[in-house]
């Protein structure tokens, strides 16, 4: 399903349609998420705003973007109100770059099930290293090499232009070749997973949101698609 017609399901109320956009962008929206908030729970939640939003204001999307990098964008926004909920006031563009990574070991990925045990124990080191990444590093890191964003929708998502996107990268694998060694790569395919119960559970939250949603009397002339006017609350900023 392309971006236009999953937004036209969308917009029409297809049964199905919302679950479908959400199991393919779940992962990966809860990665930015929490490579911002730095907590899976908090990640969660703000993944299932970003879709509320998203789903309320199906109007705002026109297309410069792709579907994936516009939901990345309203992810973004809402995990830094949640950040600036903590904090009074935050900007990723501005967060400090003061951490520093110390060595964490090296990364090594063999084949024996006592091996692969071995494994899952460096893909958590390799979390862990990245967690500790400076925030607007890690969210860079995040995006494009776990999550393989090109630095097009990188910078949009994140609202900075593509040689920061390039710098941050660099500064970031920089820092984390210095702790893991250049063997880490190895091991992140699997970092952050996001699937099976999790997945199937912040799916079932949205969809029950919406489905409660659209049992609210509303003045509205949209019928029984997503989306509302450009004004409404859930609409997307």
């Amino acid at each position: 399903m392309d971006d236009q017609s999953a937004i036209e399901e969308l917009r029409r109320g297809t049964p199905g349609a919302a679950e479908k956009v959400m199991r393919r962008h779940n992962q990966t929206l809860w990665r930015i998420a929490r490579s911002i908030l730095h907590d899976d729970g908090d990640a969660e939640e703000v993944v299932q705003e970003a879709y509320l939003r998203a789903f309320s204001g199906l109007g705002t999307f026109n297309g410069d973007a792709s579907l994936g990098t516009w939901l990345a964008r309203i992810t973004i926004d809402e995990a830094l109100r949640r950040l600036g909920s903590r904090r009074v006031t935050t900007n990723i563009a501005e967060l400090s770059e003061q951490e520093q990574l110390g060595p964490l070991g090296d990364a090594t990925a063999l084949p024996t099930p006592e091996q692969m045990a071995a494994r899952s124990e460096v893909r958590r080191m390799v979390e862990r290293a990245v967690d500790r990444l400076p925030p607007q590093f890690r969210a860079v890191f995040v995006m494009r090499v776990i999550e393989q964003m090109t630095i097009g929708e990188t910078a949009q998502a994140l609202g900075v232009p593509e040689a920061t996107v390039k710098t941050r990268l660099h500064r970031a694998n920089d820092q984390l070749r210095r702790a893991l060694g250049d063997e880490f790569t190895a091991a992140l395919d699997g970092a952050f997973p996001f699937g099976g119960l999790r997945c199937e559970r912040l799916t079932r939250s949205v969809l029950d949101r919406l489905q409660w949603a659209r049992k609210v009397p509303s003045s509205s002339s949209h019928g029984p698609g997503f989306g509302q006017p450009a004004g409404s609350p859930l609409a997307v900023v």
